[in-house]
């Protein structure tokens, strides 16, 4: 697979200058025109702001690309047919000469290849409720298995079976420590209502953990970064549970299965918070951005 990376990504890396990958599925899939572009520009001002490289990922024309310019933004944002791309679909994307937006597991497994150590993402895939009868669980868990990649996020979607996901993360050995909190984030709201065994209070500190992974010649799993949304900025809770409940029965009864099922709770979320959660939503994305850029300048001055 041959990656195309952006003059200014590849020159940042080079001179080990701090560089934040950022993923594309929220351009293309996860907000409405134009608000997608507005948001996609504005999340890589935010990195520059922080005093490092932005470093969106995408694969346009069969040809995977880790930093956009504003026309290749502008594709991803307003291109009807942009594909949804994990990372078991790079090569097929690549074969057939696709245009995708990538999802976390692309995104991660694209930034690390290219030499990026630091992405920034609203929330997780995890471990779908129900699991024993649906075996669904996001892709994204087993790549950060084996993908050497600090990831900001705001833990995992509340849709998701989060004890579950917290333990599959275990299981696979993939460190999660919450930033700041010893509560584990549930995307929209601060606390999941689980915790964390480690809490990092600095970006200089989660950099020393990077760099410890790295000394221990340790197997090349991921370190997840849980950042929670701040309490003033998160979906009201009583809202968002009462809210959830009607969404999962909804999904019930019209008979949604597989892949369908994370976009139509997001949509009924959305849709019957007056856009609430899409706010909450927004604001976690901002906070990991800002923090993973200061991640990635503590990590390069070491």
């Amino acid at each position: 697979m041959v990656l195309v990376v952006s003059q200014e990504v590849q020159e940042a890396v080079d001179a080990r200058r701090p560089v934040v990958a950022l993923e594309s599925t929220i351009i293309a899939h996860g907000l409405p025109r134009p608000r997608n572009l507005q948001v996609a520009l504005e999340l890589e001002e935010a990195v520059r702001r922080e005093g490092a490289v932005p470093a969106t990922v995408a694969v346009l024309d069969g040809r995977p690309r880790i930093g956009l310019d504003k026309e290749q933004l502008e594709r991803v944002a307003n291109e009807d047919g942009i594909r949804k791309l994990g990372h078991r679909d790079l090569p097929l994307a690549v074969a057939a000469g696709a245009s995708g937006a990538t999802t976390v597991s692309a995104t991660a497994q694209l930034a690390a290849l290219a030499g990026v150590r630091v992405f920034a993402t609203g929330g997780l895939g995890g471990v779908h409720r129900e699991w024993t009868v649906t075996q669904d669980e996001s892709a994204d868990l087993g790549l950060l298995a084996r993908t050497r990649i600090t990831v900001v996020c705001a833990g995992v979607k509340s849709i998701l079976d989060v004890p579950a996901t917290l333990q599959r993360l275990e299981t696979l050995g993939v460190a999660v420590v919450g930033y700041g909190t010893d509560r584990f984030p549930g995307f929209y709201l601060s606390d999941s209502g689980h915790p964390v065994d480690w809490t990092l209070e600095t970006p200089e500190q989660v950099a020393d953990v990077m760099r410890g992974q790295d000394a221990l010649d340790a197997p090349e799993s991921a370190l997840i970064v849980a950042n929670p949304v701040p309490v003033a900025e998160q979906l009201d809770p009583e809202l968002h549970a009462r809210v959830l409940a009607d969404a999962l029965r909804a999904c019930a009864e019209q008979g949604v299965t597989g892949q369908a099922v994370t976009p139509f709770l997001l949509d009924y979320l959305v849709r019957h918070t007056d856009g609430a959660s899409l706010s909450a939503n927004l604001a976690a994305v901002r906070g990991n951005v800002r923090l993973a850029a200061r991640i990635a300048t503590a990590w390069t001055r070491g």
